[in-house]
């Protein structure tokens, strides 16, 4: 098509970064992350901490490490512009981004960075896409990073280290930064509980939806009390978990079929979803139940960001009004065209792919998109 991908100055993209209208949708960034994305093969997974295909904090040294075993296992390819890609990463930031790219909802992102290079180049990302920065506090600390390994099959392992990294307090957060807004999206984590607790406290204050990531086996496995006492409070809205994910949260309990695990997040979420990867995904609102099959190619490139872009597209359809299926629909639409390239960050190409996989299903496509593509 010869097009370029342009955000364009609107109503959904203020590219200041500072807008009068509360974002529709937040993301809570306790501390925000640069994502390095590298293709490499299996055998660097059996020289780092942690189990293949999950997502576990390291240490800065672990970190180093990491990164020097990637210099000695990376898998180039022609397409590559570079052997490792760099971007603003992250659960919530390739949700809140793919949101304000891809489907022109108003975002915006509460948290922090460093006042380093990375955190500029996170800056520079998220502004690029028109998502409002105003209420992401700089301060004079590292950017928290994470390695994300894509192995021959597109499977992602992730190891983020975000120990040093510029984090927002729990007694930093203000009403003002919620107000208006009508859904907070998060990913859970022990260590990050503080703030997410103080979070939902003031955004149910103010009326706001709570979206819950629960992030990745690992991290259900090894804290999952604390995770059940979280969805147990009543105050989660609308959550996402894969099949991974799913069974780690049934653990010991009762068979780890997807369908169990629906059942125990529709008793405290209004909304729950559970995506199965090629399978597609089965949610529930009330006493519906959908089952959704996956929308692309079977074989992701890199499966990195594809639930982060299942959720975005999920929300969208919920902002606009769709029923349970037609917002599966969207999500799978989403979370199929970031798996056909390399990171969380759709490509102006994938994101035309997108549309036109919607206009198949009979849906409307999101009315940023004859902004978006300039020629």
């Amino acid at each position: 098509m010869g097009a370029g991908f342009l955000p364009n100055p609107s109503q959904n993209h203020d590219l200041s970064g500072d807008s009068d209208a509360a974002p529709v949708i937040l993301g809570l960034l306790p501390a925000a992350l640069v994502d390095h994305i590298a293709r490499v093969d299996s055998s660097i997974l059996e020289t780092i901490p942690g189990e293949p295909g999950g997502s576990f904090p390291v240490t800065a040294e672990e970190l180093k490490h990491i990164l020097k075993e990637v210099d000695t296992h990376i898998l180039s390819s022609p397409n590559d512009l570079s052997p490792i890609k760099t971007i603003a990463g992250g659960s919530v930031t390739n949700t809140i981004r793919g949101l304000a790219a891809g489907f022109g909802i108003s975002c915006g992102v509460i948290g922090a960075c460093g006042d380093d290079e990375q955190g500029a180049l996170f800056l520079k990302n998220m502004n690029f896409y028109g998502v409002n920065i105003s209420r992401l506090r700089v301060k004079d600390e590292h950017t928290g990073q994470c390695v994300c390994l894509v192995d021959p099959l597109g499977n992602r392992t992730m190891r983020p280290c975000i120990a040093t990294a510029a984090k927002i307090q729990a007694s930093e957060l203000k009403r003002e930064d919620f107000k208006g807004s009508k859904w907070l999206v998060m990913r859970y984590s022990i260590y990050n509980l503080e703030v997410i607790n103080a979070a939902i406290k003031i955004a149910k204050q103010e009326g706001v939806l709570i979206s819950l990531d629960l992030a990745s086996f690992e991290m259900v496995r090894k804290f999952r009390e604390p995770l059940l006492q979280l969805l147990k409070s009543g105050n989660i809205d609308l959550c996402f978990a894969n099949e991974d994910e799913a069974a780690e949260l049934l653990s010991g309990e009762q068979a780890a079929c997807p369908e169990a695990a629906l059942g125990v997040l529709s008793k405290y979420c209004q909304w729950a979803v559970v995506t199965l990867g090629a399978n597609g995904c089965i949610a529930r609102h009330k006493n519906e139940v959908v089952r959704v099959p996956a929308v692309g190619q079977t074989k992701a490139i890199d499966a990195t960001g594809a639930g982060d872009l299942f959720a975005g597209g999920f929300l969208y359809g919920l902002v606009k009004g769709m029923s349970l299926e037609e917002c599966c629909i969207v999500g799978s639409c989403s979370g199929g065209s970031v798996i056909r390239s390399l990171g969380g960050e759709v490509s102006a190409e994938n994101w035309q792919w997108m549309y036109k996989q919607l206009k198949t299903k009979g849906l409307t496509e999101p009315t940023i998109v004859h902004d978006l593509f300039v020629s």
